[in-house]
């Protein structure tokens, strides 16, 4: 067997700026293959096929790769080698009708393949890459599912990406799958600042994470607590609530084996650091109400940063609980709503239910969706069409209300 076989199995490769900008290497990607480029070879991983005692082994295929600056052009020729063994049909006949020679070929350093095969279309010529993979692929894995139907090259690998091409440490294949990376790309903001890391803000956080924004900045100066793992993402362990983590090193931790970029400040935001906002594209405003948050909110108007307010009211009902979630946007166009119609809170609520640390993940889970669609809505992610600047979601009644819609 060649010395590729065991690497055809590798779950995980490194992202090359040919397939991003290559539409056809792109397609492949996107639909589960393992891809690899060495020595200007394109690398097929993980591909089924039948050995001579009927059994479904996997191999690599290995084409020429031809290229015109930083994308490739039409395949130069018909052939693919491959490394893995010699591929038989159902039976164990070896399949003839597309192998070209056998034994081992230096295809290049460190890169030897077991046999070339040779299927032109009826054409003369592949259009592009994906119709010369898939079309190999499926010459070698029909055989392969007679025999095992669950064997695929479609494998979805984990897709690592180097620090200067993205803010992810792997490929954001939700969005190129979904043919959405363009309008992705509308979030790419530099700076986004999330104040608070309570219930809802921690769920903000769990949601602006996925985004390609550049640096998220975290400010929260409290210790994680057992009662705030029961409204916050994920699992915290009894290891971990130990060691008494801050909010925002216990959630940089968690979240930088995804993404670079996540910036803690273990304070609260106050007229001392108030000025780090300044550099901020947009800030999430998740805390309690009080003069802190007045205060927060004249700054950033006065810095000239749009802003979304998130929060809720819980009540007690008899035996059981209501209440009012809310998101306010404030942009540098449409202010006045804020103050006009009082749509944000400053007083302290002292007969909230929900400062009684009673666990609602779900309603701290929608205030955070409510906030962060709008945000989306502001950078043109989602069609907006009623562009309000003030949301309600009523839980004993259902009702989703929109207020101060802008022109």
């Amino acid at each position: 067997m060649a010395s590729l076989k065991s690497r055809s199995r590798e779950r995980s490769s490194m992202s090359h700026p040919l397939v991003s900008h290559s539409s056809d290497l792109a397609r492949l990607r996107d639909e589960g293959f393992d891809l690899e480029i060495r020595s200007n070879y394109l690398l097929v991983k993980h591909v089924p096929y039948v050995t001579s005692t009927r059994e479904v082994a996997y191999g690599v295929i290995i084409s020429e790769l031809s290229t015109s600056g930083s994308s490739t052009i039409r395949p130069s020729d018909h052939v693919v080698s491959f490394a893995g063994g010699i591929p038989c049909d159902q039976h164990g006949s070896p399949l003839t009708k597309i192998i070209n020679s056998t034994g081992a070929i230096q295809v290049a350093e460190g890169l030897v393949a077991d046999c070339t095969f040779s299927s032109k279309p009826p054409v003369g010529y592949y259009a592009d890459y994906h119709a010369k993979i898939t079309s190999y692929v499926n010459m070698l894995s029909g055989p392969a599912q007679v025999i095992d139907p669950a064997a695929t090259a479609r494998t979805f690998p984990v897709v690592k990406v180097a620090e200067q091409d993205s803010v992810f440490r792997y490929l954001d294949s939700a969005s190129s799958r979904a043919r959405i990376s363009s309008i992705t790309d509308k979030l790419a903001l530099p700076k986004v600042a999330l104040v608070g890391l309570g219930g809802t803000g921690s769920f903000i956080l769990d949601l602006i994470v996925k985004t390609p924004i550049g640096e998220i900045h975290v400010y929260d100066r409290d210790i994680l607590y057992a009662h705030n793992a029961f409204r916050a993402p994920g699992a915290a362990s009894v290891q971990e609530l130990d060691a008494v983590p801050t909010k925002v090193e216990y959630y940089r931790r968690m979240y930088e084996v995804m993404r670079r970029g996540i910036v803690p400040h273990p304070v609260h935001v106050d007229e001392s650091n108030i000025d780090e906002l300044r550099a901020m594209t947009f800030v999430f405003l998740a805390m309690d109400s009080g003069p802190a948050k007045k205060f927060i909110v004249t700054k950033l108007e006065e810095f000239g940063i749009p802003f979304i307010d998130a929060g809720m009211g819980v009540y007690r009902v008899g035996e059981s609980l209501g209440g009012i979630l809310r998101v306010t946007a404030s942009t540098p166009e449409h202010r006045t709503h804020v103050w006009d119609h009082q749509r944000i809170p400053f007083g302290d609520e002292e007969d909230d239910e929900y400062d009684r640390n009673i666990q609602t993940a779900d309603l701290n889970m929608l205030n955070a969706v409510l906030a962060v669609i709008k945000w989306k809505k502001l950078y043109g992610f989602y069609l907006d069409q009623e562009h309000e600047m003030f949301t309600t979601y009523t839980i004993g009644g259902n009702q989703l209300l929109n207020d101060d819609q802008t022109p």
